[in-house]
């Protein structure tokens, strides 16, 4: 029971860290830079972590620079507001994502470029094999270690772990919880020490300020993958921009402030 458990918890972590961290605030807002180098790991393990639900970074990127831009309105590619139920907006982001990422459906101009591209390792990460492969692998150690039948219902989350954090995050996000910011969308932060997603789920945050690295804004919430930024940074492993956005939380009736400066505590080297 308890490797079973451990290799479901440490998919889902792993799984979700490459998500915000490569996927979201790398790929898509490019908070911080990284060496060609270190692109190059963090795209080799986000395809090793997310394994049989591997995204394209590039795919992804664009598809989230549509749902910021269009935010709960029509264009929006993934809002619970534009759909009827959670299964009907998660295939029509698939339709959506595969388009973009095959070149069957193309995006406005200002959402292009600047996304990290292998072509190769795309290639490998999108086939049926290596997908397959990957569930398979999952396969036997639930059938080597699972102590009951039931736990192989945990299964198919691991075989679609990025559509499904994608669809919590989506969904949960911008329908229960609670506003920080008065925003033009329908925006909500669902934790406040949002360790199931590693911070996506301060959505109204992200949502009032899309280039900040942290995704807290309040004393009491927790980012855990700023965290990991951090340090990150501090290593030199990546460089955060001198005027990315850092979020001032002030009361409702105030006007939000936002500073253009990292925050002492978190200037890259």
């Amino acid at each position: 029971m308890y490797v079973i458990l451990a290799f479901f918890v440490g998919h889902w972590a792993l799984s979700i860290f490459v998500q915000t961290f490569f996927l979201h605030r790398y790929s898509a807002h490019k908070m911080f830079t990284m060496s060609r180098g270190w692109e190059r790991f963090f795209h080799f393990i986000t395809w090793l972590f997310q394994g049989s639900s591997y995204l394209n970074p590039t795919g992804y990127a664009y598809l989230h620079r549509e749902h910021h831009a269009y935010s709960d309105g029509d264009g929006d590619p993934h809002s619970p507001h534009m759909y009827p139920n959670l299964m009907r907006m998660m295939w029509k982001t698939k339709e959506r994502y595969q388009g973009l990422t095959t070149g069957t459906l193309e995006t406005e101009k200002r959402f292009q470029g600047d996304a990290p591209s292998w072509p190769l390792l795309d290639r490998i990460g999108d086939s049926y094999l290596t997908r397959v492969a990957f569930g398979v692998l999952y396969t036997l150690v639930y059938v080597r270690f699972a102590p009951h039948w039931a736990w192989f219902l945990l299964l198919p989350i691991h075989y679609l772990m990025g559509p499904v954090h994608g669809a919590i995050v989506n969904w949960c996000g911008h329908k229960y919880g609670y506003r920080n910011f008065n925003t033009s969308d329908r925006s909500v932060n669902s934790l406040a020490f949002d360790f199931v997603t590693g911070g996506e789920l301060f959505q109204n945050n992200h949502h009032k300020f899309p280039m900040a690295p942290n995704f807290a804004a309040r004393w009491w919430e927790i980012d855990p993958t700023w965290s990991v930024i951090r340090v990150l940074a501090w290593m030199r492993v990546i460089k955060l921009s001198p005027h990315v956005q850092v979020m001032r939380y002030q009361p409702k009736d105030a006007r939000p402030k936002v500073d253009t400066t990292i925050a002492d505590d978190a200037t890259a080297s």
